[in-house]
């Protein structure tokens, strides 16, 4: 006998406090009542979340990360999803039943993607192409369009381009697409993701175990037209050094780090004095990652025909989110960290 769908609540992890880690804060609520989609969105069933460290770092940062979050609480963290279209949004091409990937939620910090059902804004999510598997395209969202955004438009055919961090989340898509629109590729990672990153299509890799990268860049005599760092540093040492390597029109886009208050005064050195009294002599950019069906559109077709592939580091299943966080906080997974909210059962759930 079919069941009612969608139900009248869901099961939804929720925080209101972040005191010794957001992980140690997750409580499973079991009846939580359905977000309720404006007319700008759409209600999902989600399938499959993966997560980013934006999902905890911002939060756990005091007094600022409460005021991010605070109409969100009790907060829902994940922006990253894939899943079926529940209750599309009036005039939008996707259908009910559309199997679909992107952002949720209204806030980056807290998207209320680790839960049964989500919403979405209506141009924030986009078909999942035939062959593409709901646990790699829920890998996709937020680190797979900081590599498009922050590489495609600004590179051409035939140029350098250096990834610092090419084995985490976004580096593994970088490497792919800058590949992709016919760069050479040089990246940094640890020894044991040497392999994982060549296997990518990196044409070069600098192992940063066995010293200076900015000295193994400079040592290679190649000057880059783009960086892209995923990883930053307290004390921005690569940027500073960083004209020794790329060319004078390069520009260099810091993705990584943490916001603390020694990057704050790093950047304020960069950015407001001159070369000649110890600023930066390339130009830094600061990113942030905006839902584009465009861009993820592209990431799509890249990944149907296997040019794009998400490297998934592990999988856990909905009530091991805890577990999630845990391995994503020791910053050592390689590729994304996915959590299976309903890969078994969404087919089932369906009464029509």
């Amino acid at each position: 006998m079919a069941t009612t769908f969608p139900p009248p609540a869901a099961r939804t992890w929720h925080y209101t406090s972040t005191q010794g880690g957001l992980e140690k804060n997750l409580v499973l609520t079991t009846s939580n009542p359905l977000p309720k989609p404006t007319a700008n969105q759409h209600l999902i069933q989600v399938v499959a979340t993966a997560l980013n460290p934006i999902d905890y770092k911002v939060t756990e940062i005091p007094i600022v990360g409460r005021f991010l979050v605070s109409k969100s609480k009790p907060a829902t963290p994940c922006v990253d999803i894939a899943g079926r279209i529940v209750t599309p949004a009036p005039g939008s091409p996707l259908k009910r039943g559309d199997l679909v990937f992107g952002a949720s939620g209204t806030s980056p910090f807290a998207g209320g993607g680790l839960s049964e059902f989500a919403i979405a804004g209506k141009d924030n999510v986009v078909r999942v192409p035939e062959g593409v598997s709901l646990i790699d395209a829920a890998a996709v969202p937020i680190a797979g369009l900081t590599a498009y955004q922050t590489i495609v438009p600004r590179v051409k055919k035939g140029d350098h381009i250096f990834i610092n961090g090419g084995s985490g989340g976004t580096g593994i898509f970088g490497i792919q697409m800058a590949k992709a629109v016919g760069c050479h590729v040089t990246t940094s990672c640890s020894t044991p993701n040497v392999e994982l990153c060549r296997s990518l299509g990196a044409d070069e890799v600098v192992d940063y175990r066995q010293g200076s990268v900015a000295a193994a860049l400079k040592a290679r005599g190649v000057l880059f037209d783009h960086v892209v760092d995923n990883v930053g540093g307290e004390d921005l040492e690569l940027y500073w050094k960083c004209h020794e390597f790329t060319k004078p029109g390069a520009v260099y886009v810091l993705v990584g780090g943490s916001p603390t208050l020694s990057r704050v005064v790093e950047n304020a050195k960069v950015r407001l004095l001159p070369g000649f009294l110890g600023g930066g002599k390339r130009k830094l950019e600061g990113f942030f990652a905006s839902p584009k069906a465009a861009d993820l559109t592209q990431i799509g077709v890249w990944m149907a025909e296997g040019k794009v592939k998400s490297v998934i580091d592990s999988k856990f299943s909905f009530e091991e989110a805890p577990k999630a966080f845990e391995r994503l906080r020791t910053g050592r997974s390689r590729g994304k960290v996915v959590v299976d909210v309903a890969l078994k059962t969404y087919k089932e759930s369906w009464s029509d």
